[in-house]
């Protein structure tokens, strides 16, 4: 699988498009994302033994943890699954095992591979519908011919057939043409709708139920006829007849290959299974948090994992944790898993000058969604230099003396920033100008803020 070769610094060129600061976390992921290509181009002979360079990214919340991870697995087109490390439990108790992960991942890469599949395919797809659609248009002989009733004067028997493809050919160029767009066909597809049902037990019976929901569920699909225009009608037949032109077991192999290849899983909140220096041991909480580190050590490492497609070795997968540590230190974790997590990169807090960056710099800037959110109403948002530093300023501010949640307290102020522009525009002239000044700033987040108790709600 081609993973684009990117270089180190092209990805942390990319990653600054999107997040601000935290360039020991950014070269850290791109030089492990590097190493997966070299591994690719390395000898036969050493590929299996080079091993991924799992990272622990340890930060407050709200600081690009998160944001890095999803980023790169977009850049390499791989595979990518986030879980909570605290949606775990230890094998024999209710809840899910960590192999879940595993077959999450799997289930990602298939449906990717399929929708690639069916992109190279679609041309041929609507080719086919548009013939499916002609056949319920101008039905075949045996099918229902449209063509009853005596010969048109001058017709032989034999014409019959010349004067369906002649009809043929003149449907066809209409809808081509789309003059037939709006005009109803009943057509039989087939029903996707079976029975749901997740079954959580101790290890192999989730993946038990899950096999078992696809029997089902096969057993569930039928045939049914539906009316609809013909512009819906092209692209649910379009559907069916890629799914026949794709082969899923190539599918199904190559999306295995790009797991164990190119699969990369970040497990968030690992903070939350490890145990304080010091707490007893054998009660309470900590016997399932340390379960779940154990049942997870194998899974880093590199073992088997059976899923509903076959079976997976993780021995390459690359594993990105992250965590507050603010209870707990990555030293609290089992030993045998600090060993398979060799790099840590600490982000830093975000400041006051990060906020204003984050607001102006990224390409989806908080800013430049609610501009384009408000141009759907017809309505231009400009924000001054001088509000995007206070809002900068506040929410600095709200995160020393509340709690500090890093960006997200953005999102939190520019809601409350914009909660009048938002509700109003609507009933407003359209082509309109909303011009976001300090004063604005002030007055709508001002009193909230200079209230802490307040500020704790609403901020």
């Amino acid at each position: 699988m081609d993973l684009q070769a990117l270089t180190p610094s092209q990805i942390v060129a990319e990653l600054d498009k999107y997040i601000v600061g935290q360039q020991e976390a950014k070269r850290a992921v791109a030089i492990a994302l590097r190493n997966r290509w070299r591994r690719l181009n390395a000898p036969p002979e050493l590929r299996e033994e080079i091993v991924p360079n799992n990272i622990i990214m340890i930060g407050p919340t709200g600081v690009g943890k998160t944001e890095i991870a999803r980023r790169l697995a977009k850049l390499a087109g791989a595979p990518f699954v986030k879980v909570e490390a605290t949606k775990f439990t230890e094998v024999g108790y209710v809840g899910r095992d960590v192999e879940s992960m595993v077959r999450d991942l799997v289930e990602v890469a298939v449906n990717m591979v399929k929708a690639e599949r069916q992109r190279e395919v679609q041309a041929q797809a609507l080719e086919l519908a548009d013939e499916r659609l002609l056949d319920v248009l101008v039905p075949r002989p045996g099918t229902g011919f449209a063509f009853s009733g005596p010969s048109p004067e001058g017709l032989p028997a034999s014409g019959w057939g010349e004067l369906e493809d002649h009809a043929r050919v003149r449907f066809r160029e209409r809808l081509k043409a789309g003059e037939l767009e709006d005009r109803l066909v009943e057509i039989e597809v087939t029903s996707e709708h079976g029975p749901v049902m997740q079954i959580f037990g101790p290890m192999g019976l989730e993946e038990m139920g899950l096999n078992l929901q696809e029997i089902l569920g096969n057993l569930g699909r039928r045939r049914k006829k539906r009316r609809l225009p013909v512009s819906e009608a092209r692209q649910l037949l379009a559907q069916e007849e890629a799914q026949k032109l794709i082969d899923m077991d190539a599918v199904i192999q190559e999306a295995l290959e790009r797991v164990q290849n190119a699969g990369i899983i970040f497990i968030d909140e690992i903070d939350k299974i490890a145990s304080p220096a010091g707490a007893p041991r054998g009660a309470g909480p900590d016997v399932s948090r340390e379960g779940v580190q154990r049942d997870l050590l194998p899974i880093v490492e590199g073992s088997n994992v059976m899923t509903k497609y076959g079976m997976v070795k993780t021995d390459h997968i690359l594993f990105i944790a992250s965590g507050a540590f603010h209870a707990v230190r990555p030293s609290d974790l089992i030993p045998e898993l600090q060993g398979r997590f060799p790099i840590r990169v600490e982000l830093k807090p975000l400041g006051e000058e990060d906020f204003y960056q984050i607001l102006t710099l990224p390409q989806n800037a908080l800013t430049k969604q609610y501009a384009a959110l408000l141009a759907a109403e017809g309505v231009e948002l400009e924000f001054t230099d001088e509000a995007l530093r206070e809002i900068a300023r506040i929410a600095a501010c709200v995160n020393e003396q509340v709690e500090n949640i890093g960006a997200r307290r953005l999102h939190t102020i520019l809601t409350t920033v914009l909660e009048e522009v938002l509700f109003d525009v609507p009933d407003r002239i359209r082509d309109a100008r909303v011009r976001i000044d300090v004063a604005h700033v002030q007055r709508t987040v001002g009193r909230v803020l200079e209230n802490r108790d307040l500020s704790r709600y609403i901020l």
